[in-house]
């Protein structure tokens, strides 16, 4: 890893820690599984907030299991019941837009790809995924550390969130089958590229991205934690928009696989993940 990429890394975690870090010392040793309120909770949020929910190693597999059950189940009854259409519509036009613009767009992006070599250097696949992973880590080692429960609990949230979307991406993957930009030879078409590439979702299909959805899952429990810390969404967001684009600029994904992916890292954390228990 080049000295640009270390400096940006921990100027990234730098920022992102200073934002997160306790207000006010702690008034407890709490532990997940040893209740006690921490100072970094946002201090007005109710029951039925986004930021209120509290986790631990041992409910983690029972949450998990009901994630997937509001996934595959409840929300397409509820679609079926006619809950929902206006934000499905909107995710599937956008998507499907942006697939017939596809082959238009990622001629420009080849054709300009030394343009944008610092920034994919800093967003390689692999350091890409390592940042990502990095983040709930560091908010579990930082946490346990501190002895603050709120987290400690943001750190699992994440990783379950990560994991939930990572199904997700792998089921359609494993449908869509689509051929990745890098795959077309040069002077190629970019077109037909669904159904078309490798039999494995997690080498050789492109629709949706996995980076995207990750980033964006993880992204999204940070930022709905710590929503009070004015920079925390900000910062989040933009790292998981970084990281997204870096896909489409590597020529590692096309646009529509991007955004579904990160629609899908942010619905299935917001709307299943997040939600009171």
């Amino acid at each position: 890893m080049c000295t640009r990429q270390r400096v940006f890394i921990l100027i990234f975690y730098a920022t992102f820690f200073c934002a997160t870090a306790p207000a006010s010392a702690q008034t407890g040793g709490g532990l997940p599984d040893s209740p006690s309120q921490s100072s970094t909770r946002p201090p007005r949020d109710d029951a039925s907030s986004p930021a209120a929910r509290e986790v631990s190693w041992a409910s983690l597999p029972k949450d998990f299991l009901r994630d997937q059950k509001l996934i595959w189940f409840s929300f397409p009854n509820q679609l079926a019941h006619g809950h929902h259409w206006l934000p499905a519509l909107a995710v599937s036009g956008t998507t499907a837009g942006l697939i017939v613009a596809d082959p238009h767009v990622m001629p420009y992006f080849q054709s300009h790809s030394r343009n944008l070599d610092p920034l994919n250097d800093t967003f390689d696949s692999y350091i890409t995924t390592a940042e990502v992973v990095a983040v709930p880590a560091s908010l579990l080692v930082a946490g346990y550390a501190r002895q603050d429960r709120y987290q400690v609990s943001t750190a699992i949230l994440a990783g379950e969130a990560y994991g939930d979307s990572a199904i997700v991406d792998l089921a359609v993957k494993a449908i869509t089958r689509r051929q990745r930009p890098s795959d077309v030879p040069p002077g190629g078409s970019f077109r037909g590229t669904f159904f078309n590439g490798g039999k494995s979702p997690f080498k050789g299909s492109s629709f949706p991205s996995g980076h995207a959805a990750g980033a964006f899952s993880v992204a999204t429990v940070i930022a709905s934690r710590y929503h009070n810390h004015r920079w925390v969404p900000w910062l989040a967001y933009g790292f998981a928009t970084a990281v997204s684009f870096s896909r489409v600029t590597t020529s590692s994904h096309f646009p529509s696989d991007v955004f579904l992916g990160a629609a899908l890292g942010y619905t299935v954390t917001r709307y299943a993940v997040l939600t009171p228990r």
